[in-house]
């Protein structure tokens, strides 16, 4: 499996990175051994002193397929989820100034970790969902699927464009304003609706 992963796919959220909203996906990459599951902690890794936390709502693709059209896309994603695009910001800033890709800040070990999913057709309307990150009993982030600049539909008929789209793959679509820094220590919870699909801790 792969995870692909849509950057700027909220408006407020370009902004307050002070980045362009973009007119076509921005899209990057994550290893499979970003993935971090079940709730797991994370550890906080030595090479950065400004992880972010970015919330995402999760796409997981149930069968292969390449050139999808836009009008058939709904039917290569069966289930939704969340999860946290953990960014290493201190060196993704570093890498934009040189103009170099993002891997290191995007793709280390554990950097997604993922929620249960839910079956598509338990959600009445994928687009208007709610969703929010708690940290320490606080809210951070709150977004609602409405906002997306380019719909799931979209992001599938884009990127089956030029990548492969494979059964069990994991699209996270985009986070909301808000982001910022985690600590060791801290405490996430993350909602979909007021269904709490995410509870770790970062260590």
């Amino acid at each position: 499996m792969k995870i692909i992963a849509i950057g700027r796919n909220y408006a407020e959220h370009a902004k307050e990175l002070n980045n362009p909203v973009p007119t076509i996906p921005v899209i990057f990459l994550k290893p499979d051994t970003a993935v971090l599951k079940d709730n797991k902690p994370f550890y906080h890794p030595g090479f950065s002193n400004d992880i972010h936390h970015e919330i995402e709502i999760v796409l997981k693709v149930c069968k292969e397929g390449k050139h999808i059209s836009e009008k058939f896309a709904a039917n290569y994603f069966d289930q939704v989820g969340l999860g946290i695009d953990f960014t290493a910001r201190d060196i993704q800033q570093k890498h934009k100034e040189k103009g170099l890709p993002w891997e290191l800040a995007k793709g280390f070990d554990n950097s997604a970790p993922v929620s249960n999913f839910l079956p598509k057709t338990e959600i009445e309307n994928l687009y208007a969902l709610d969703f929010h990150l708690d940290i320490n009993n606080k809210t951070v982030q709150q977004g609602n699927t409405r906002d997306l600049l380019f719909s799931f539909e979209k992001i599938i008929a884009f990127v089956s464009e030029y990548i492969t789209l494979k059964k069990g793959d994991l699209i996270f679509t985009g986070t909301p304003q808000g982001v910022g820094k985690v600590n060791i220590g801290d405490h996430l919870e993350g909602y979909l609706g007021t269904t709490k699909l995410l509870d770790f801790y970062i260590k």
